[in-house]
């Protein structure tokens, strides 16, 4: 038998012990216990959250947090869990769809700024402009000179939302090759997520190079000391959403 702690025994015969439990062939008490810790863990940076949130409201502050990484990296469920229990009516989330023909006309930032926050609210882009530094290029989307276009105006336009008072936050959640092909899978298998997989979804493993080639020049170009990339190592999600929480409460200087 697992030898555990008087604390650790008062977790297995709480009601979510109980259930995690009884509720799974599979569960063993190493497992339930590290799975009641990383909620608990949640909770309290969830808690933390609320009180970021309330800061940026009550000093009229604008902040944008950016989640960029490959297809299946858990950025969705990131921001699920980073917004479950804030305040929906200061926040917004933004995972814009493939623009129209009069947004295709339009200068590329100008449907972004569009979703910029206003005073004492927060947007998180559920990938933002950087797709065209990297999914538009390695799919087609967008041609040799759209591209070069953006790469050498993205700082410019990064600094200037920064000059205006908005803080900005980047992301990037990596993942192995491995990892992706199985999120894949369980995508695919899955009647609830199999909506998710798309056709950029379906060549993603054959151009992982292609992606990483392009990932490369956009760290390379946009890790700015201003607007820095900061890299959330992602195949396991439980550490990663913990991660990024942290790394969020850390960089902005809320009343804790």
């Amino acid at each position: 038998m697992e030898n555990i702690t008087k604390k650790d025994l008062k977790k297995l015969n709480s009601k979510r012990g109980l259930q995690l439990l009884l509720s799974h062939d599979d569960m063993t008490i190493s497992k339930a216990l590290k799975i009641i810790g990383y909620e608990i863990q949640l909770e309290h940076l969830q808690e933390n959250l609320i009180k970021l949130q309330q800061w940026v409201e009550s000093e009229g502050e604008k902040l944008v947090v950016i989640f960029e990484g490959r297809d299946a990296a858990g950025k969705g469920g990131a921001i699920r869990r980073m917004t479950q229990h804030l305040n929906p009516r200061e926040f917004k989330v933004v995972a814009l769809p493939k623009p129209t023909d009069e947004e295709s006309s339009q200068w590329y930032f100008q449907r972004y700024v569009k979703n910029l926050p206003r005073n004492g609210q927060i947007t998180f882009f559920d990938r933002s402009w950087y797709n065209r530094a990297v999914v538009e290029p390695v799919n087609g989307f967008c041609n040799k000179k759209e591209y070069d276009i953006f790469m050498n105006q993205v700082n410019s336009f990064e600094k200037m939302i920064i000059d205006s008072g908005i803080r900005l936050v980047k992301f990037y959640f990596s993942i192995s090759k491995d990892e992706q092909s199985a999120r894949f899978e369980d995508i695919k298998s899955s009647p609830v997520k199999k909506w998710k997989f798309s056709p950029v979804d379906q060549t993603a493993l054959e151009k992982w190079s292609d992606y990483t080639s392009y990932k490369s020049k956009m760290f390379d170009k946009t890790n700015t000391e201003i607007a820095p990339w900061i890299i959330i190592r992602a195949n396991k999600k439980s550490r990663a959403r913990v991660e990024v929480i942290e790394k969020l409460l850390e960089i902005i200087p809320y009343n804790n």
